[in-house]
């Protein structure tokens, strides 16, 4: 009987030595999680686009299939040698494929019957391009409307603008967001009188571009324009670190 207290004794003061570490380290755990400093760091630079893409289309509808398709072969011609003359390099300039339409008037009578007629071949085609030579692009863009008046119906579309370097500049803004947030935990942890510690969290922020001074909203899943040439990048982190 005297052995198996002393058994006893010996399992119930070490479970009580496990339980103090156990307890010990999860007031260590919730101190060191609670003990934290949360900041939001941000980075933006304006930066230029450096390509652009426009399209145009026209059209051109008769009765007689072959006429329509002469007259937009005509059309693609004029198209053509207005933009060389814009000085458009012919490599950059792209006509898609012929969309051909059989169109019809629809009818219904007093009896509800209903009933058609065919009204003519409608023949379209696209015309793109995609240039480094924005000036050129944009100007053939504003002007190419004047095509209108030696018969064409065409409709011209708002260019849009891109920049090529766009990966290498959104590394360059998570750097420096990473930066400021350290930079602004610092300046709280020595404001509180203590010393920053180790990363603990860090969570990458939504990629805004928006139009330069432009009053343009981010959005919830990030802003993308393509209607500026000169744009605004943005970009934030969530940081937390441990304060010592």
């Amino acid at each position: 009987m005297k052995n198996a207290g002393i058994i006893i004794s010996t399992i119930a003061a070490i479970a009580f030595i496990a339980f103090a570490v156990i307890l010990g380290n999860a007031y260590k755990y919730k101190y060191k999680n609670s003990n934290t400093i949360n900041v939001t760091g941000g980075a933006k630079t304006d930066f230029a686009s450096d390509i652009v893409k426009w399209s145009a289309s026209y059209s051109r509808k008769s009765m007689d299939l072959s006429e329509a398709s002469e007259q937009l072969k005509r059309d693609r011609d004029l198209v053509r040698n207005f933009l060389l003359q814009k000085g458009i390099n012919e490599k950059e300039i792209l006509f898609n494929a012929v969309s051909i339409n059989r169109e019809f008037n629809y009818y219904t009578d007093a009896s509800g019957h209903s009933s058609n007629t065919f009204t003519g071949y409608n023949l379209s085609q696209n015309v793109s391009i995609e240039s480094k030579d924005l000036n050129k692009v944009d100007n053939a863009s504003r002007e190419i409307s004047t095509l209108i008046s030696q018969g064409i119906e065409l409709s011209s579309n708002t260019p849009s603008y891109y920049f090529s370097g766009l990966e290498d500049l959104k590394l360059k803004l998570i750097s420096q967001a990473s930066a400021n947030a350290r930079v602004r935990a610092e300046n709280i942890a020595k404001e509180a009188g203590s010393s920053l510690g180790s990363l603990v969290k860090a969570d990458l922020g939504i990629f805004q571009i928006t139009g330069q001074n432009d009053n343009e909203e981010f959005s919830y899943g990030g802003a993308f324009n393509t209607t500026s040439r000169n744009k605004t990048a943005n970009i934030t982190i969530k940081a937390s670190y441990l304060s010592n």
